[in-house]
């Protein structure tokens, strides 16, 4: 039920929300920690999968703590679960695609491609984005969102969230335009497919695929499959373009998302099977 003024339920719930987003980070620090006794490509894998295990049964006793089923935080795969992960796959993969080409057609980004990459790389980013995405997703998309979203209205949820989304790029060292507005795009967009859906498969499709879809074409600061490099003296004028690329890229996405799942809004009154995760 939309709460339609702050009560004391309703402020413990915000309170704790930040307590399992505060918890999970903990989380996540300890583990990398324990995970830097390994080699470096093991250990950061195995960090953010031991992260994402745990960060679920976390959002699941939060939840239990709000009397919330683990349907209505959107953690229980349904009949839609594989379609929408793929879709969220494919519409990103086709707005980073967007990107690249944007940035591409001003002729001082040149792609080349990597002959010496191996399978087992490419394997090995596949399972690192999917659990970079799972881990997210489960801390800012299923308890947490879902419980504000219940007690308040969406549009608080979302810019809740999408807050504490961006300050965790900030303190992880992203410059401050980029986390703003990509991490503040990209979680909105996230944040907004979930709620449409009511379920983690079409947030993390997007992220999972956005995220890798960098790397496949180098822009994540590393090659990937390409290799993406700037015309000496550019590099400021390029990031610019990128940035702006990828606001255009991500409305893209974003209008798809309101389009196709526009009659799936999100009711507070009654969960239907069909529309989980």
């Amino acid at each position: 039920m939309i709460a339609d003024h702050f009560s004391k339920k309703d402020i413990w719930t915000f309170m704790r929300v930040i307590l399992f987003y505060f918890t999970c980070t903990l989380l996540f620090i300890a583990i990398t920690g324990f995970t830097n006794i390994f080699s470096k490509p093991f250990g950061e894998l195995l960090s953010v999968i031991l992260a994402s295990v745990l960060t679920l049964a976390f959002a699941i006793l939060f939840a239990k703590w709000e009397h919330l089923s683990l349907r209505q935080i959107g953690i229980i795969p349904g009949r839609f679960t594989i379609k929408r992960f793929f879709s969220g796959c494919l519409i990103s993969f086709l707005a980073v695609s967007l990107q690249v080409l944007i940035v591409y057609c001003f002729n001082h980004l040149t792609l080349k491609l990597v002959h010496t990459l191996d399978i087992g790389v490419i394997f090995f980013h596949v399972m690192l984005y999917f659990f970079v995405a799972c881990r997210e997703e489960l801390v800012f998309r299923s308890y947490a969102l879902r419980a504000l979203n219940y007690k308040f209205r969406s549009v608080f949820a979302l810019f809740v969230i999408t807050v504490i989304f961006i300050v965790e790029h900030l303190v992880a060292g992203m410059e401050w335009k980029m986390a703003v507005i990509g991490s503040g795009l990209g979680g909105l967009l996230f944040g907004i497919a979930a709620l449409k859906t009511k379920g983690l498969a079409l947030p993390m499709g997007l992220h999972f695929a956005w995220n890798f879809g960098q790397w496949i074409t180098g822009f994540k600061n590393q090659a990937g499959i390409w290799e993406a490099t700037v015309d000496k003296g550019y590099e400021a004028e390029t990031q610019n373009i990128g940035l702006g690329a990828y606001v255009f890229a991500i409305l893209i996405a974003l209008a798809l998302i309101l389009r196709f799942y526009k009659n799936q809004e999100e009711n507070n009154t009654s969960i239907s099977q069909d529309n989980k995760v």
